[in-house]
C-alpha cells in the first residue's frame, strides 16, 4: 500500500509534466492498485476470522469478493485509458515531453512491482490465498505494462509520438487478460466450482488403500484460504467401528498434509456382500 501511494503521485506528477498518455494510465493503473491492496488488507482480515454461528463455514469467500472487486476496478481502467489512446491517435494530438523523470518513474515502477510481486506470490503460496494471488498476479503484469510504456517512451524520444498512445493500448490489453483471469477464478469459488487438482489429488490418495473397497461423490469447494472435501467410502461389512474410525482418521490427516487448511467429512459405509462376491 505504501509503495501504491508513492508510485501513484510520482506517475501522476509526470505525467502531467510530459503530457504522456503511458504514463498517466500507469498512474491510474497504480491508483487502483492502492484501492487494490486496501480492499486486499481488510479481506484478508476478515477472512481469517473462525467460523461462527451465522457462517458456519468461516469468512473465507470475502477473500473472493476482494478478488472479484480488483477486477472490475482493472476493467474500468481499461476502458478510460482505450478511449483516451483511440482519442489522441485519431486526433493527432500525440506529442510528449519525454525527460530524465519519464525513465526514472517507470524503471523505479518495474523495480518496486518485481519485490512485491515475489513478496506476495510467496505468502499465497504459504497461506493459499487467493486474494494475495491476485495482488501478487497483478503486480507482475505491472512489470509488463511498465515495460511497454517504457518502449513507448523511448520510441517518443526519436519522435515516434503517437507510440505513446500505442504503448497505453498495450497496457490495457495487458490488464483486461489479467482481469480475465481473476475474474474467472474469484466467480468460480464463488459459485463452489470444485478445484480440479485438489479433487484429483483426493481420489488418488483413496485409490492407495486397500481397505478402500470403493469410494464415491467425492465433493471439493473453497472459500478464500480453506477447502471443504466430503465423500463416502465403502469398506467390507466385517470391519469393526474403531477399524473404520482409525482408518478415516488417517485419510483425514494424509489429506490435511497434502491439501492445506481442509476440512474432511468422510462417510464410511459397509459394502453389500453382492458386490464383494
Amino acid at each position: 500500500m505504501i509503495a501504491a501511494t508513492f508510485l501513484t503521485g510520482f506517475k501522476l506528477i509526470v505525467g502531467l509534466m510530459t503530457g504522456s498518455l503511458g504514463i498517466l494510465s500507469e498512474a491510474l493503473h497504480s491508483a487502483l492498485d492502492l484501492i487494490a491492496s486496501a480492499i486486499t488488507f481488510f479481506s484478508v482480515r476478515i477472512s481469517d476470522k473462525p467460523a461462527d454461528k451465522e457462517h458456519n463455514y468461516g469468512h473465507g469467500k470475502i477473500e473472493n469478493l476482494s478478488a472479484l472487486a480488483q477486477t472490475l476496478l482493472l476493467v474500468i481502467t481499461c476502458f478510460w485509458i482505450i478511449y483516451e489512446a483511440q482519442d489522441r491517435l485519431l486526433s493527432g494530438n500525440t506529442e510528449i515531453d519525454v525527460n530524465a523523470w519519464s525513465y526514472i518513474v517507470v524503471i523505479s515502477a518495474i523495480l518496486i512491482d518485481i519485490s512485491r510481486s515475489r513478496a506476495l506470490s510467496k505468502v499465497a503460496k504459504k497461506y493459499n490465498s487467493q486474494a494475495l494471488e491476485a495482488d501478487a498476479l497483478h503486480f507482475s503484469t505491472d512489470v509488463w505494462s511498465s515495460a511497454v510504456v517504457l518502449l513507448g517512451l523511448i520510441c517518443a524520444n526519436f519522435g515516434y509520438f503517437y507510440a505513446d498512445s500505442i504503448a497505453a493500448l498495450f497496457v490495457a490489453m495487458i490488464v483486461l487478460f489479467v482481469s480475465y483471469r481473476l475474474g474467472k477464478k474469484a466467480v468460480d469459488v464463488l459459485l463452489d466450482k470444485a478445484p480440479a487438482e485438489a479433487k484429483e489429488k483426493v481420489e488418488a490418495l483413496l485409490s492407495e488403500y486397500a481397505q478402500v473397497v470403493d469410494f464415491h461423490s467425492v465433493k471439493v469447494r473453497s472459500a478464500g484460504a480453506d477447502t471443504f472435501i466430503k465423500f463416502n467410502i465403502h469398506l467390507t461389512p466385517d470391519t469393526s467401528l474403531k477399524a473404520a474410525h482409525e482408518l478415516c482418521d488417517e485419510i483425514e490427516w494424509r489429506i490435511n498434509s497434502i491439501i492445506p487448511r481442509s476440512e474432511v467429512y468422510i462417510h464410511p459405509e459397509p459394502i453389500r456382500r453382492s458386490k464383494i462376491e
